[in-house]
């Protein structure tokens, strides 16, 4: 299930793809997840300001099922935060967070 969503502006200095398959691996690693239902993708942005001075961002959306504890939710955004650290230059605004999915009302095929 978890989605991981990349937001990022098109300047990162890594490619794209590699990102993305640097987050699936640590999505799958992190022991919180089926690794066989890990979802990773990217959506560049051309157009962008920062109010920071930042040069480009990455934000990742983490997108998964109600039920994690908040110390759960904390490693993993800190773990993915650390990675993000990285890959690129402080230049980079980051940030990360997770959303709780109801199961409820969320529904896939």
């Amino acid at each position: 299930m978890p989605h991981f969503i990349l937001e990022h502006s098109d300047n990162l200095p890594i490619e794209t793809e590699a990102l993305v398959s640097q987050v699936q691996q640590f999505a799958c690693a992190c022991g919180l997840f089926d690794p066989a239902s890990v979802k990773t993708r990217a959506m560049s942005f051309e157009h962008f300001q920062l109010g920071d001075g930042k040069q480009g961002f990455i934000h990742l959306q983490i997108h998964l099922m109600a039920g994690r504890t908040i110390e759960q939710k904390q490693a993993l955004t800190e773990g993915a935060l650390t990675l993000l650290q990285a890959k690129v230059s402080k230049q980079f605004a980051l940030s990360v967070h997770c959303y709780d999915l109801l199961p409820e009302i969320y529904r896939k095929n």
